[in-house]
């Protein structure tokens, strides 16, 4: 009965592989090398199964990408898990903090880096150029989830072998972060060549796969989070030299969010309502949701009344109302009118964009800046201001006054794109927590006013910007050390 088992899955899988949507490849759990690990269509399976779990978090980044920053605030139904962590309220108790999610990616990722190249050994079909391919992605995924998780946690283990590897470590310790961000590095470095330019069928797959301008945009993302200012410059100048990517014209910006998969677009998860794909985002930011509302800081750079954004700002960013009624629209509108909502079989087809060429661009800004190269840095943050049809500035050839104007572009560029919490907590660690104080100003001025005070002394230390390891893992891992800020 199990032999028929597993060969029926095998034959379900090898049917889906003949599928022209590869979104449709899922692998199965539980499966040995004796009846799995056979064919490449195997292989493919399960790298797509990284893609399905990374897009199976689209919710869950959202939150750790705002909701501990200054864009949005208690929309009246926050769940409590959520406003405990807008709040500074948190707990290892609280299940928001599990990063379970993110080492199953890892998981998966391990399981292909460890076993396409003994399959090729078993199916002769499956050549060099498919193997490398499918290794670029998976070092690619594996790569992504860990940055995630160092932003997050600081230090977490490197799991580097399957779970079902019986030489793997099951219960590992912590490692430093930025020992994993090195690791990471070398791993990319290692297998950009394999990853293709542009090169697969569909432009939702080379928008939604691992290419060789989303290594450049994550390793870009790396190098500026360790402050590698010139490596930050050199991966994102491989991906204008490839000249693959543009900014859209204003009036096309709202593109990005409907129908996505755009020449700005570097790399996106994919959603498909009409395959049962269906993203966490509509359900949370919609009207009636009442989850998540703009904050009065969003307000301040994003509506009508505040701010002249005329394409990425109320009825694009942010869709208003009524006088203190405001929700989040890229992921509720069909356009940039703040009129034009997605139809029943669209409404959570709305891609989760992880880098596009706006945001490296930025990036290199920043760099730039950091170097004291402030005119070409200017002469960057301006072109992302004439896209969006505001007038440019002019800064003071001062780091501190580039950092600041930066961020405040990206989030009227990124609002609501998971990205906020990480750009603030960059600001906050620079030059050995400089701005500490900055960071901790902006970030309770969030919060109710009862709670400031409180939630000012616990952002003191550097250590409490991390959540801490969720509690159910401290219990099965005895290796494992708890944030020493969570411990009590």
């Amino acid at each position: 009965m199990k032999k028929t088992k597993y060969l029926l899955i095998v034959l379900a899988i090898l049917m889906q592989a003949s599928c022209d949507d590869w979104m449709e490849l899922l692998p199965p759990e539980g499966l040995t090398r004796e009846h799995f690990w056979q064919t490449k269509e195997e292989v493919e399976a399960v790298v797509m199964g990284a893609y399905e779990a990374f897009r199976s978090m689209d919710g869950h980044l959202f939150r750790l990408g705002e909701l501990r920053a200054d864009m949005i605030t208690d929309g009246g139904n926050m769940p409590a898990a959520d406003r405990r962590i807008m709040n500074g309220n948190i707990h290892p108790d609280n299940h928001l903090t599990n990063w379970n999610n993110f080492y199953r990616i890892i998981n998966y990722c391990n399981e292909v880096i460890e076993n396409a190249p003994e399959v090729q050994l078993i199916d002769d079909t499956f050549t060099d150029y498919q193997r490398q391919g499918y290794l670029a992605e998976a070092y690619f995924l594996r790569a992504l989830s860990y940055f995630y998780l160092v932003r997050i946690y600081r230090d977490v283990p490197l799991v580097l072998q399957s779970t079902r590897n019986d030489e793997a470590e099951v219960y590992l310790p912590k490692t430093d972060g930025n020992d994993i961000l090195n690791q990471i590095r070398n791993d990319l470095e290692q297998f950009r060549r394999y990853a293709p330019v542009e090169g697969y069928r569909t432009i939702v797959e080379n928008k939604g796969r691992a290419t060789r301008a989303a290594y450049d945009a994550l390793l870009a993302d790396i190098a500026l989070w360790q402050f590698d200012y010139e490596a930050v410059i050199t991966y994102v100048e491989r991906i204008e030299r490839a000249d693959n990517h543009m900014l859209l014209i204003s009036s096309r910006w709202f593109e990005l969010f409907h129908p996505g998969n755009t020449v700005e677009s570097i790399f996106e998860l994919q959603f498909d309502d009409n395959l049962g794909q269906q993203n966490s985002l509509y359900g949370m930011t919609n009207r009636n949701a009442n989850y998540f509302d703009p904050s009065q800081t969003a307000l301040q750079m994003l509506a009508r009344r505040h701010a002249r954004e005329l394409y990425r700002g109320e009825d694009a960013s942010i869709k208003r109302y009524g006088e203190d009624e405001y929700i989040i629209w890229k992921y509720v509108g069909l356009a940039g009118d703040g009129t034009s909502t997605r139809p029943g079989f669209l409404q959570r087809s709305a891609n989760l964009v992880i880098y596009r060429y706006a945001d490296v661009l930025l990036m290199k800004a920043e760099a730039l800046s950091q170097l004291g190269r402030f005119q070409e840095a200017l002469e960057i943050i301006n072109e992302i201001r004439f896209r969006a049809d505001v007038p440019p500035i002019s800064l003071p050839a001062s780091e501190i006054a580039y950092e600041d104007a930066i961020l405040n572009e990206r989030a009227r560029e990124f609002a609501y794109e998971g990205k906020r919490w990480f750009d603030l907590l960059r600001m906050g660690r620079r030059n050995d927590y400089a701005r500490k104080n900055v960071l901790i100003n902006l970030l309770v001025s969030n919060v109710p006013s009862t709670q400031r005070r409180i939630l000012a002394m616990k952002l003191n230390n550097p250590m409490g910007w991390y959540l801490p390891i969720y509690d159910q893992e401290i219990e099965s891992n005895r290796n494992l050390e708890q944030n020493p800020y969570y411990i009590y």
